[in-house]
């Protein structure tokens, strides 16, 4: 996992790239919790600050995996603890260790279908979310780079769905190319997909078994 690689040049910036895939997922955990969304935001800020620190970072135990786990084991920790601190000394002066969307995250949680999942629920399907959402960001930078961002756009629907009948044909007449040649298209751009998924969880754990067990419980919390 190179977000606990301190020696590795680019652990930080690894360590800001979780630290934002799982903002919200935290942010939304915590809301779940009754915390109001300003203190929802200061905890949420608060614990990345600590978990920027290099000496907060050696308490990750690498063969215990997920990182997922490792991190909401922390935050309560770090709920704990807090807990024991003066508001005023809680909410005290210091730099913020990202930029985060506070207002954002808010509007998001509002947004959120109406559902008794538990906060513990709540946190692991945005987690799985997340880490769509990132795979899907990876693979649209790739059909971009390669020029065929017009592609991506008229065909990422099918990622997920299966196609309608006669949706090929429409798609096909737009990239002037024929239905078997999307069709083909979509089949790779799914395994792409796939990939990129796995590739995010692969960031995630100690060993690449841990990989499918993730994509298990990935499945799982989307269910």
């Amino acid at each position: 996992m190179l977000a606990g690689e301190q020696e590795s040049p680019r652990a930080t910036e690894a360590l800001e790239v979780l630290c934002r895939t799982y903002w919200y997922p935290l942010y939304a955990y915590l809301r779940r919790q009754s915390y109001s969304p300003a203190d929802a935001q200061d905890l949420t800020q608060g614990f990345f600050a600590r978990l920027l620190e290099k000496s907060f970072l050696d308490k990750v135990d690498r063969r215990k995996g997920k990182f997922r786990s490792f991190l909401l084991a922390s935050l309560n920790h770090f709920l704990a603890n807090e807990r024991d601190r003066a508001r005023a000394a809680k909410r005290g002066g210091g730099p913020i260790p990202l930029s985060l969307d506070e207002e954002g995250a808010e509007n998001r949680y509002l947004q959120e279908p109406a559902s008794d999942l538990s906060p513990e629920k709540i946190f692991e399907r945005q987690w799985a979310l997340a880490v769509l959402v990132r795979a899907l960001a990876r693979l649209r930078e790739e059909y971009f780079t390669s020029s065929k961002a017009r592609h991506f756009e008229l065909l990422k629907c099918f990622l997920t769905n299966d196609s309608s009948s006669g949706a090929y044909e429409s798609v096909a007449a737009q990239l002037n190319v024929t239905p078997g040649s999307v069709a083909v298209t979509v089949h790779r751009m799914r395994q792409r997909y796939r990939e990129l998924v796995r590739a995010e969880i692969a960031d995630t754990v100690a060993s690449p078994a841990d990989i499918d067990d993730e994509m298990r419980a990935l499945f799982a919390a989307l269910s």
